[in-house]
């Protein structure tokens, strides 16, 4: 066989080992069931997902743990501040825009240049002042951080949900600060 018909052979056979992986991908991404346990891009809990309807609601102000208010009319209520057994914390709540214009998270985002998100809160720290460290967003094994994304395009009025994983302080360590680029930092409480 001439390495011209070896050369066609085996782009075909990687053009269909790619077709047949990207009909799996799409397969495993479809809904089915009633819906009511969806998961968003990478498997995350539909509470992680990194989009949502624009109608959702800001989180309820009676179980805020904290609240950062930024320029623009843009606020972030923070929910909840989780220790998992993994030995990570998980940061969770919701960013809403009280201004008059369109908000895009890119000043939100950390300024590592492998990072696709543009739109991302991928800058998050989590400050242990006694202790006297700061705690970076984790990133997974391809360096996209493990937080929101495409946090862009949220109309006045509207809200979505965001989160970020750290590393968790030492397990005596039971108050940190929560801190976003342009926006004060929210003192919260870890609970496990």
């Amino acid at each position: 066989m001439s390495i011209r018909r070896t050369t066609k052979a085996a782009r075909g056979a990687a053009a269909t080992a790619s077709a047949v992986g990207l009909a799996l991908l799409v397969a495993g991404c479809g809904g089915g069931g009633d819906g009511s346990a969806q998961t968003s891009e990478g498997g995350k809990p539909a509470a992680h997902a990194t989009t949502a309807d624009p109608g959702t609601p800001a989180a309820d102000a009676s179980k805020a743990i904290g609240e950062m208010k930024g320029p623009d009319g843009v606020d972030v209520t923070l929910s909840s501040a989780v220790r998992d057994a993994g030995g990570f914390v998980t940061v969770e709540g919701t960013v809403t825009n009280h201004g008059t214009r369109a908000f895009n998270a890119i000043d939100w985002r950390s300024n590592e240049t492998e990072l696709k998100s543009r739109s991302s809160i991928s800058g998050a720290t989590l400050i242990d002042k006694a202790g006297k460290k700061r705690y970076l967003v984790l990133r997974d094994t391809t360096g996209e951080c493990l937080c929101t994304t495409g946090l862009s395009g949220l109309l006045p009025g509207q809200s979505r949900p965001i989160f970020a994983q750290f590393p968790a302080p030492p397990a005596k360590v039971t108050e940190v600060d929560f801190q976003l680029p342009t926006m004060p930092p929210a003192t919260v409480k870890i609970t496990d």
